[in-house]
């Protein structure tokens, strides 16, 4: 596969990125510093995080981070998101926050974190090609876009005459496909780079809520992920998955890991975590590669 560049001066865009959703949260600066350090030592190209994050703590943590450490801008992209309602007032505003949390003058990867009806609106389109143009953001993505929200914003954009989206990010894992053939085929025809998250469901595929949520978990901290993954469609794909780890002796979090990791059109994988541990236990499921048992977790 050939390297992705986001941007002319972007790095190669690496198989996986490390997301920033923990930081100021689950993990405080100082463990994000470590998570970070760790990312870049084992060839990580990508740090993501939003302006939602721990209400800004997250980007305050990655600008932190890339202040004390000064990594190269040829080793790193930083991707951050902005929310809803996208009138081109709100856009300049949360975009100017963003860059004062991070530090930064201008943007590497600049997120619409979901779709609004605003997101495809001229004024909101415009007002985003002129960040590019203006040099404050270097590329832009979509988040948690559905196809048909997809196409209808291309359409308008190409209609416009404006510089296209990038990257899609949404989520995609055992439990929860946000990601289908239909939508990587038009991201595929559009040039259009797929970034997924959550590859193990926000801890929902380890396993550990089969009996109650863990304390001190994800959906515990932020009990909103839990309509995402607690019903009975999402709890019978977690037993398929339990069942296929008792036969073959393989961890549930590695096999859900690796399944994500190697699901067609996808470009890269958010992975999250508290430790470095946790991106070596990624880096291990992404070179695990079983066509055969992937298909048998998808049946």
């Amino acid at each position: 596969m050939a390297a992705l560049h986001l941007y002319p001066s972007a790095p190669p865009l690496s198989r996986l990125c490390l997301g920033g959703s923990t930081f100021g949260r689950e993990n405080d600066q100082t463990a994000a510093f470590a998570l970070m350090d760790g990312a870049i030592g084992r060839g990580i190209t990508l740090i993501d995080t939003a302006a939602t994050y721990s209400a800004g703590v997250s980007e305050q943590i990655v600008g932190a981070w890339l202040a004390d450490r000064r990594p190269d801008p040829r080793q790193l992209s930083v991707a951050t998101k902005i929310y809803p309602p996208y009138a081109p007032a709100a856009i300049d505003r949360d975009v100017a926050a963003s860059a004062a949390r991070l530090g930064v003058a201008t943007i590497d990867l600049l997120y619409l974190h979901k779709w609004d009806a605003t997101a495809e609106t001229p004024e909101a389109l415009h007002a985003l090609d002129h960040l590019l143009q203006s040099g404050r953001v270097r590329a832009l993505g979509l988040s948690n876009f559905t196809h048909d929200q997809l196409v209808g914003t291309l359409h308008l954009q190409s209609q416009l005459g404006l510089t296209p989206f990038r990257v899609l990010q949404n989520n995609n894992n055992l439990a929860v496909r946000d990601v289908d053939a239909r939508l990587r085929a038009t991201c595929s025809r559009h040039g259009i780079a797929v970034v997924t998250y959550s590859p193990l469901g926000a801890g929902f595929l380890t396993g550990k809520h089969r009996h109650g949520v863990a304390p001190g978990s994800r959906f515990d901290v932020a009990p909103g992920h839990q309509a995402v993954y607690f019903h009975p469609a999402a709890e019978r794909r977690l037993d398929h998955l339990a069942a296929i780890s008792a036969r073959t002796g393989l961890p549930m979090e590695h096999l859900a890991l690796a399944w994500a990791m190697h699901q067609p059109g996808v470009a890269s994988v958010l992975i999250g975590g508290r430790t470095t541990a946790h991106l070596d236990q990624a880096l291990a499921a992404l070179a695990f590669n079983d066509p055969t048992l992937f298909a048998e977790l998808e049946a």
